[in-house]
């Protein structure tokens, strides 16, 4: 476990919901583990069909950064959501989410995510942009993301310019910024 690069309060370490790695402790990361409680304990979710931490790794303007995808939710092992967490405004995180379900996965686009601040949260329709639900209860069960996914359609891989296109976007919002 890397020490965090970062200006929050770290409160020592606390052992991971789903995977019981040792990850350290901070309010973001205590409300991505109340999220994952969430999923799990009152939406229905398998923990196995749950996987954190997923990445995405852009180099544009001699700018690095990596994206991290909070959660990626898994149907017939098939990656159906992924699910964002930042604080602040969910607006300003709806179109790097719906970046980071387009090119995650090499053999399709993911059809749906979720960006949530802890107290709110957004369900986005990631072929159209739109939103299809608000609230924490936007956050979809496990039957429903069943039938949501059941009726998605899973688009082809995104190549050449429009693959670049969504990368660039991913490393223009993501990038490490102080917050002070």
């Amino acid at each position: 476990m890397s020490a965090p690069k970062s200006h929050h309060l770290v409160y020592g370490t606390l052992k991971d919901y789903l995977t019981g790695e040792e990850l350290i402790d901070t309010d973001d990361e205590r409300i991505r583990q109340h999220i994952s409680i969430l999923l799990v304990e009152e939406r229905g979710f398998a923990k196995e069909n749950l996987i954190p931490r997923l990445t995405i790794e852009t180099l544009f303007a001699q700018s690095f950064v990596t994206s991290k995808i909070d959660l990626t939710i898994l149907h017939n092992n098939k990656q159906v959501l992924i699910l964002r967490y930042g604080p602040g405004s969910l607006v300003s995180r709806e179109r790097s989410a719906i970046a980071a379900a387009r090119v995650l996965n090499p053999d399709y686009q993911i059809p749906f995510a979720v960006v949530t601040n802890g107290k709110d949260a957004e369900l986005l329709d990631t072929r159209s942009g739109k939103i299809l639900g608000y609230g924490l209860e936007s956050i979809p069960c496990c039957d429903t993301l069943r039938t949501l996914a059941d009726n998605a359609v899973f688009s082809a891989p995104l190549t050449g310019i429009k693959k670049e296109r969504e990368l660039r976007i991913l490393n223009a919002f993501d990038v490490e910024r102080c917050c002070l």
